[in-house]
Order: C-alpha cells, then structure tokens, then sequence
C-alpha cells in the first residue's frame, strides 16, 4: 500500500512539473513573439526614409554650404577665468560640502541632533 501511495505522488509531482514547464515554455513563446514585435515597430521607427521625412517636416533645417567654415583666427577670444588663479574651486567646494554632508551619520527625529537645542 506504501508503494501505491509513494508512487501515486511521484506521479502527481512529475504530472505537476511537467504542467509547469509547459505553462513556463508557453510563456516563453509569449515573450518572445512580444519582443519580434516590438524589434519590427522599432525597425519602422528607426527607418532612415521616415525620419528623413519627419526632419523636412518638423525641422527647419538648410543644407550646410561649403562657405560657413571659418578658420581658427577668426574666433572670438577666449571668456575671462571668474575664479582667480590659486582660489580655491568654488564648484570642489560645493561638491566636499555635499560629500561631507552626505557622509555624516543619519539622525533621526527620536535623537536630537548634535547642536540642535530643544
């Protein structure tokens, strides 16, 4: 009777498993049908006519003309430095704040901060 029972539950199981790994291959074969669809709609996108067609249309773009280059020399000079030479960083100095902030330990409402009068 031991026999019986301990084999009628291994079949239960196995019937079980094997129930699962159709549901999990059907889901698979979901998945993957999913993502064929979303590569083609992508595919349409990302089709270099259309957003060819799409810039003529939005953008008010020219075509660029060989004489819009302009050489080196002709160029503005350069924005004057705000921060002197040899002051400390003021942007470094912002980020250390915020480092140093975000390394000091957490307080919470139930302790009072350090410094913090109550």
């Amino acid at each position: 009777m031991q026999a019986r029972s301990f084999s009628s539950v291994a079949r239960d199981d196995s019937t079980a498993r094997v129930e699962r790994v159709l549901r999990l291959n059907a889901e698979i074969r979901e998945q993957r049908d999913a993502i064929a669809a979303l590569r083609a709609e992508w595919a349409k996108l990302d089709a270099p006519l259309r957003l060819q067609g799409l810039a003529e249309r939005h953008l008010k773009l020219q075509p660029l003309v060989a004489t819009q280059y302009d050489q080196l020399k002709n160029l503005p000079e350069r924005p004057p430095a705000f921060a002197r030479p040899g002051a400390p960083d003021p942007i470094g100095a912002m980020i250390n704040t915020i480092e140093a902030a975000a390394d000091a330990p957490p307080t919470t409402g139930s302790i009072p901060a350090p410094g913090d009068q109550r």
